[in-house]
């Protein structure tokens, strides 16, 4: 019993991580001197977000990746 419990877990388990997909990237832009990034994650403080989701780390296809 113990086997089967441990057996599908780990099933379940594999199967949510193929179904993952790279984080999306956004452009950000400073609010203090107006610079433009293009990152997956906010850079801190005193940054908005301009533009996104994009699929690569130029920003230049918009959507998710994966998709």
């Amino acid at each position: 019993m113990i086997k089967s419990i441990t057996f599908v877990t780990i099933g379940l388990l594999v199967s949510f991580s193929v179904t993952a997909a790279p984080a999306p990237w956004y452009l950000w832009k400073s609010k203090l001197n107006n610079n433009v990034w293009c990152t997956q994650t906010l850079p801190g403080e005193g940054w908005v977000k301009l533009d996104g989701p994009y699929k690569d780390a130029h920003c230049k296809t918009l959507g998710r990746p994966g998709k």
